[in-house]
């Protein structure tokens, strides 16, 4: 059978070994051919082939729920779930999603872009099943790597104390997050995996017991304690602690053996309560090249699959804000030991393993933590030392509770870095960076700036090390710098809540923040065009403001247009328009940004286009509200 053919996936029941293994291998080079033409995500995938493919001929997926954590991995399950003839469109816009998302499919039983989080929900839906007095299996996926947040430890611990609520939790044990795992969990799992495998032990011991006299084959309650106390005491690292905890274990288990997957698939279904299945794969499996390396080949823009190499550029583009903010912090740090950066499992992300490499004394990698990573940059602070906590906007969102307790109450000079503010791209909702000037700005006791370029990047780095007068956050977006000149010496501090008039003009006020100072010069040429002169300034600061600067140009220009790649509701326009109500300066107000509303997967560009944020769609939507409506109509600004 040829998964062309697949319209269900419950049409894997009945295959034979030599049929899935044939599905597995067109899943496999359908993933290669796509994420190697497109982009994507390519080592999780590859590795859970055989895993989805086993576990799915066990289920019945007309009832039966599946929870995929992340979705990184879920790119097999997409396939087997009716969307194979479409794979190709995958993070494209209007494609196939790079992520679980409900709205497309019905087999995508929960959405997830943040890890750590398949437990939980596949005991919510158990309890639900229960309390409904429902019949259908209940199984969450989780990585090995998002088994290190904390989310998911609570979940187990849930879990384990509901012996009777039928629950099957898989873990996908490949030692990776994205970056190799770290702490005291990878470590007792590699113990596990070098250990020999506990179902093999527990059945040789259960056959030996048998073979003594006078039981024959049935195993008395006593004999069976006896037993359990054995394996114990021969194999105590393996299974153990998950057993302690109210689980079943079984494993670990070769994630590519489909016979062997099947087998302890159909054993696990038959527990009555938390069940845990340790499942050992490889990441990138399959594709020589990701298997070498899996950091690097965790994901991919478009590359040629013979040589694992990404497809050149036409001209050469600009160092990324995630390059600069690493060379430039590393240099900062080698002149100052007490910098410490910090990262919740997103080093070559976030660019500090240009610091790991450097100065190893220097950087923390807490796994995916989020909550931790905060709290333990406070503590840090505590002792003199100056935490740097890179982590991409999106993700700070999960420690939103221990900035402002353990960070802001206590006025703590911890430095946030804000990686992927904005708009991310083919990633999704679950990634893009649009809530973190309205989430973080209501915190008292914390300075907010965001740099219009590469070069300003580097002084606001200066700046934030150097302020300590409680916290300070830095947001900056995704992908290449704008190409201005770098400063390799001589960085100073700017002046805490001072912004810069960059152009002047008499007819309209545009305040940019960050990425879009920018682009609001490219709106005041347009402007420009059509008699309009503007005056552009870089806000630099959302908290505080410079309101000595906007106010009184405010009130002499008598119009305000206010840039901004984030969510308008609480953004910075609304900073703007709070200050202006406050010191009643009642001048017309236009606010550019993001709706209430999600954006989709997109290239940036693309969707840049959608939230009417070109330079162009601005230039037209200012003229249309500020000034005559038939100018802009006469003038074709469009």
């Amino acid at each position: 059978m040829h998964i062309s053919e697949l319209t269900h996936p419950n049409q894997l029941k009945g295959l034979s070994i030599r049929e899935l293994e044939e599905v597995s291998r067109q899943i496999r080079e359908k993933h290669l051919q796509t994420v190697a033409t497109s982009g994507g995500h390519l080592g999780p995938g590859l590795g859970v082939v055989e895993l989805t493919v086993a576990l799915y001929s066990t289920l019945d997926l007309d009832k039966d729920r599946v929870i995929w954590d992340v979705g990184h991995q879920a790119y097999p399950h997409k396939m087997l779930t009716g969307r194979y003839h479409d794979f190709h469109t995958l993070r494209q816009k209007d494609g196939v999603a790079g992520y679980l998302k409900r709205s497309e499919s019905r087999f995508d039983h929960f959405g997830a872009g943040h890890a750590s989080t398949s437990i939980s929900a596949g005991l919510g839906m158990a309890l639900a099943r229960d309390a409904k007095g429902e019949d259908f299996k209940v199984v969450s996926i989780i990585g090995d790597g998002a088994l290190t947040g904390g989310m998911a430890l609570e979940a187990i611990n849930h879990a384990g104390h509901l012996p009777h609520t039928k629950l099957m939790v898989v873990l996908n044990d490949n030692e990776m997050s994205i970056s190799p795992n770290v702490g005291a969990i990878s470590r007792y799992l590699n113990k596990v995996r070098l250990s020999s495998p506990m179902q093999f032990l527990t059945d040789n011991l259960e056959e030996q017991i048998k073979h003594l006299p006078f039981l024959g084959d049935s195993l008395t309650p006593e004999m069976e304690r006896v037993k359990e106390g054995m394996k114990r005491l021969v194999v105590p690292k393996v299974g153990a602690v998950i057993e302690e905890l109210g689980f079943k274990y079984f494993g670990p288990i070769d994630g590519h053996n489909l016979q062997e997957l099947i087998d302890t698939f159909k054993q696990a279904e038959k527990v009555q309560g938390p069940v845990f299945v340790h499942v050992s794969t490889t990441k990138g499996k399959g594709y020589d090249l990701a298997e070498k390396d899996q950091v690097g080949y965790h994901a991919q823009s478009p590359f040629n699959l013979s040589t694992g190499k990404a497809y050149p550029s036409s001209k050469p583009k600009p160092p990324s804000y995630s390059k600069v903010f690493a060379h430039t912090l590393t240099t900062l740090a080698k002149e100052n030991p007490h910098i410490v950066g910090i990262t919740a499992a997103m080093a070559t992300g976030t660019g500090l393993d240009k610091l790991q490499a450097k100065l190893p004394k220097q950087y923390v990698d807490v796994g995916i933590a989020e909550q931790h990573a905060v709290t333990l940059a406070a503590g840090m602070a505590c002792e003199g030392m100056r935490p740097v906590v890179a982590i991409y906007s999106t993700f700070l969102q999960r420690g939103y509770d221990q900035i402002i307790h353990d960070v802001c109450i206590q006025k703590l000079p911890v430095f946030f870095c804000l990686d992927r503010a904005g708009i991310v791209g083919a990633d999704g909702p679950t990634h893009q960076g649009m809530y973190d000037i309205a989430y973080l700005r209501c915190i008292p006791n914390l300075v907010i700036m965001a740099p219009k370029d590469e070069a300003e990047l580097q002084q606001m780095l200066v700046t934030g090390v150097d302020y300590t007068d409680g916290a300070i956050a830095m947001r900056y977006p995704r992908g290449n710098g704008i190409g201005v000149p770098l400063m390799e010496e001589g960085w100073e501090s700017l002046e805490i809540g001072k912004g810069e008039i960059l152009r002047s003009g008499d007819d309209v006020l545009l305040l940019g923040y960050g990425s879009m100072v920018y682009p609001a010069l490219q709106t005041a040429e347009l402007l420009h065009e059509h008699g309009i002169e503007a005056t552009v300034v870089n806000a630099r600061f959302v908290k505080p403001m410079d309101t000595e600067l906007i106010l009184p140009l405010a009130q002499r220009i008598g119009k305000v247009v206010t840039m901004e790649e984030g969510c308008l509701m609480g953004g910075f326009g609304s900073a703007v328009a709070e200050a202006l109500m406050d010191n009643n300066v009642l001048v017309p107000l236009k606010r550019l940004g993001v709706p209430d509303m999600l954006v989709d997967h997109a290239t940036p560009e693309q969707s840049t286009v959608d939230l009417g944020l070109t330079p162009a769609q601005m230039a037209a939507d200012i003229m249309a509200s500020l000034f005559k409506a038939e100018s802009a109509v006469a003038h074709g600004v469009s």
